[in-house]
């Protein structure tokens, strides 16, 4: 599976807050090295979460959130501080930035909401290039410069370091015990791709694989002479939902029924 066939519930979500014009967007965009968010001396000039998807040593796929300012004010900043809020509860580790030594009031007011939902955090110090000398970093602060690329690599491999939050999330083996077996029905015609099985149908598997469960691929054509011929029941019965109607006149009305999309869409 690729990064970008990664699902949003597998990468580890990494949002950064902060301040107006605190320089969050321009840091987001060394950490992607990409022009991910647009900069500007003008505050508020994030106006809405932008997210991108990377690869982060040795964290692997993560989602990159970038947000507005947590001091943006009027009707529509207000709704961009609730939407702010909003991404700190899909957050598996925070970054405050702050263009300030000491944090200010708003910023300790933002700094308790992390730590009151046990995210793992750093606080990122930015436009250290004004200062005579940059003080050393400590356990959960890091002093950097986007301007003159200072401390980037060092910001990345302490967030590497974080441990993230981040609960084990099933696919379908929270529904198996080791052993059981499940049978997948996973249609094959012109509307499959050609050569390889759907992402939901690859996590069935793989899911199914780790718990040491036992899947059985096949097709509603061959549905019933799979169950005719397996000398134990099974536990349970996915399909594509495009075919549950003809699965479900095959499957006997007290073995468990459900589909992709379904598993899909709880996860």
């Amino acid at each position: 599976m690729s990064l970008n066939d990664t699902v949003s519930a597998e990468r580890i979500h990494i949002g950064f807050f902060g301040l107006r014009n605190a320089g969050k967007s321009s840091l987001v965009n060394k950490i992607t090295n990409q022009e991910m968010s647009l900069v500007s001396d003008i505050k508020g000039t994030t106006t809405d979460p932008v997210k991108k998807s990377m690869e982060l040593l040795p964290l692997g796929p993560v989602t990159i959130i970038d947000t507005p300012g947590f001091d943006d004010y009027g009707p529509l900043g207000e709704l961009r501080v609730k939407r702010t809020k909003k991404m700190l509860n899909i957050c598996d580790i925070s970054i405050l930035v702050t263009e300030n030594l000491k944090l200010t009031e708003e910023e300790i007011e933002l700094l308790n909401v992390i730590k009151d939902k046990n995210i793992p955090y750093l606080i990122v110090h930015n436009k250290m290039d004004l200062l005579g000398s940059i003080p050393n970093n400590l356990d959960n602060e890091i002093y950097i410069s986007t301007n003159n690329n200072i401390g980037i690599e060092e910001l990345k491999i302490a967030i590497g370091k974080l441990n993230p939050n981040k609960k084990e999330i099933h696919f379908i083996s929270d529904f198996v015990k080791e052993g059981d077996t499940v049978i997948l029905v996973t249609p094959i015609d012109s509307s499959a791709p050609k050569g390889r099985m759907i992402l939901p149908e690859q996590l069935a598997i793989r899911d199914l694989l780790d718990k040491n469960a036992i899947a059985l691929v096949t097709q509603v054509e061959t549905l019933k002479a799979t169950l005719d011929n397996l000398k134990n029941k099974p536990v349970m019965v996915v399909t594509d939902s495009q075919a549950f109607s003809s699965v479900m006149k095959i499957v006997p009305i007290d073995l468990p029924l459900t589909s992709f999309s379904i598993l899909m869409a709880r996860y």
